[in-house]
């Protein structure tokens, strides 16, 4: 898999606006600790992400694990509901949306979840899986079912005999092609792929995520790539966002994050990843100290013990995304 360098042109209008989004999930909300005048703790998923995704666009989400990435994508779809903040697609403010006209926003907002076998309900067939999405949102009826079935199928590189097996007996790479088809079924405008090939054989992922870029290309899809895999991210992805402790610390092209970092953790995080050279020494760890506790967070930068730039400003406020060049965001005191 080489660099793709995939461009796309941010002169148009977004088609997701995400505005001020905060997600915080309460801890130890026990009986016993509220008998005891203890506070429930909270943890900070989500801190004032702002990110403006384009028609036709495949914008790249990095970080570590636990950083927030699944929140936010599950986020967005409000597959949780966010504390704050504004999700407008089209337009419209999604989180202000109630009963029809959620439904109708569902239709243009689908994700491929990671996992593809706990994602597909085992009890279906795979004919069931991808008829009752169409069904419900009046794709087809039932008489066209099985011919929509087997196009899905199709598309997603599946022959017509896979429609009558359950998810049990296909493997991995099938299984999530079925989650694929099951996100086009309803013909969306916007796809949240959350680590899509992370639980399958890297013998597979090659497959999976070129096909993906093929329908994303073909369609005219408007995609939120989210990974920790860097390879993929600068392969897939016309911009890449990175993600540290639940906040968004900088956002360019793909080509110019991967070139000229600018920010103290992402060129960390450039710096931890493998080369694929038997010549090339393993360097020492890229990054000091211990990750910030994510519970019960103050103002400050999240990356601030970690940080060889840091000074006191960081330790009071929350740096926000400043565009230090067309195109290049960076949330940084020291870059300011």
């Amino acid at each position: 898999m080489t660099d793709n360098l995939r461009t796309i042109s941010t002169a148009q209008k977004p088609i997701l606006e995400v505005q001020q989004l905060e997600k915080t999930f309460v801890l130890g909300k026990s009986i016993i600790r509220q008998m005891l005048g203890r506070r429930p703790d909270h943890l900070r998923a989500v801190h004032q992400v702002n990110l403006d995704i384009y028609p036709g666009e495949c914008l790249g989400l990095v970080g570590e694990s636990g950083c927030g990435k699944t929140t936010l994508g599950r986020c967005i779809l409000r597959l949780y509901e966010p504390d704050s903040g504004k999700v407008i697609f089209e337009g419209e403010d999604f989180l202000a949306m109630k009963g029809s006209e959620t439904k109708k926003m569902r239709r243009k907002m689908q994700i491929v979840f990671q996992d593809p076998y706990s994602s597909l309900n085992p009890r279906m067939s795979v004919e069931r899986i991808l008829s009752e999405a169409s069904l419900v949102h009046g794709i087809c009826t039932l008489q066209e079912a099985p011919a929509r079935v087997d196009y899905l199928l199709n598309m997603v590189g599946l022959g017509g005999d896979v429609a009558q097996r359950f998810p049990h007996e296909l493997s991995g790479g099938q299984r999530q092609r079925i989650g694929l088809a099951r996100a086009l079924a309803v013909e969306p405008k916007f796809i949240v792929a959350d680590e899509p090939v992370s639980a399958l054989d890297v013998s597979i992922q090659a497959q999976v995520i070129n096909l993906l870029v093929e329908l994303q290309e073909k369609l005219h899809l408007t995609m939120l790539f989210i990974t920790h895999d860097l390879r993929l991210v600068r392969y897939v992805s016309h911009r890449t966002a990175v993600m540290y402790l639940g906040s968004i610390v900088e956002l360019a092209s793909s080509k110019t994050l991967f070139s000229d970092p600018k920010h103290p953790y992402t060129q960390a995080l450039l710096a931890a990843a493998p080369l694929i050279d038997p010549h090339h020494r393993t360097k020492p760890p890229a990054i000091k100290g211990e990750p910030t506790n994510p519970i019960n967070i103050g103002c400050c930068c999240p990356f601030r013990p970690r940080c060889d730039l840091a000074f006191e400003r960081c330790s009071n406020e929350d740096p926000q995304l400043n565009e230090i060049t067309p195109g290049h965001f960076v949330a940084c005191f020291a870059l300011e």
